[in-house]
């Protein structure tokens, strides 16, 4: 088997997948730049890295399901990152070690 017999289905899922993974991180990164932790440089690069998997997915191919699943994917991940990172975390006192004394 040659290297080029793989399928190009999926190369465009292994590319989708790190999309959406790319997606997580823009949506962790606009929450930490909206928080001041970060540069504003930082989300840029995320940006490009998720516009280049999406288009890469789309490249030499007609709009098919492929694309809508992995964009719809995208744009859950990208959402859930920024939810989660910019809600208010309720602090949990850690379980004491020590036996209850009863």
């Amino acid at each position: 088997m040659n290297v080029a017999d793989v399928p190009m289905e999926f190369v465009r899922g292994i590319i989708g997948f790190i999309a959406i993974a790319c997606a997580f991180m823009t949506g962790r990164t606009i929450a930490t730049v909206h928080k001041g932790w970060h540069k504003l440089s930082r989300l840029y690069g995320w940006i490009v890295r998720l516009i280049l998997c999406l288009g890469a997915v789309a490249f030499r191919h007609p709009l098919d399901t492929i694309d809508v699943v992995i964009g719809a994917l995208s744009a859950v991940a990208l959402s859930a990152a920024l939810w989660d990172n910019l809600r208010e975390k309720k602090e949990e006192e850690p379980p004491s070690i020590s036996p209850d004394e009863n």
